[in-house]
């Protein structure tokens, strides 16, 4: 994949998305997604960087817990070849459930 379809992937969930954060004056109410890369642990042959792979984190946030969409979430994964762990936790300073995916990408391109 390509950031920019790691990025179209996520914009496929239908719901408001940002990148890592939203800033303070796009902040968004429930449910919406934020996706990031927290590291990369590259293939490296010929002493350079020979596949890039890039852990990619996408979090559902949401007031009720919601199966159907975590659903729709994991159905997308699956359709783009990825495999993911999942952890659910509640935020109740905020009142909101946090549900996160974590995978490995191969960045391309």
């Amino acid at each position: 994949m390509t950031y920019k379809e790691v990025a179209q992937m996520v914009k496929s969930i239908g719901l408001p998305y940002a990148y890592h954060h939203f800033s303070d004056d796009t902040a968004q109410s429930t449910p919406f997604v934020i996706f990031f890369y927290t590291f990369s642990d590259d293939f490296m042959a010929d002493d350079i960087n020979y596949q890039r792979i890039t852990t990619l984190n996408i979090e559902l946030y949401t007031d009720e817990k919601d199966y159907d969409q975590e659903e729709a979430i994991e159905q997308i994964l699956k359709n783009n070849g990825l495999t993911y762990y999942k952890e659910e936790n509640y935020i109740n300073s905020e009142k909101m459930y946090q549900i996160a995916y974590e995978m490995e990408v191969l960045i391309n391109g």
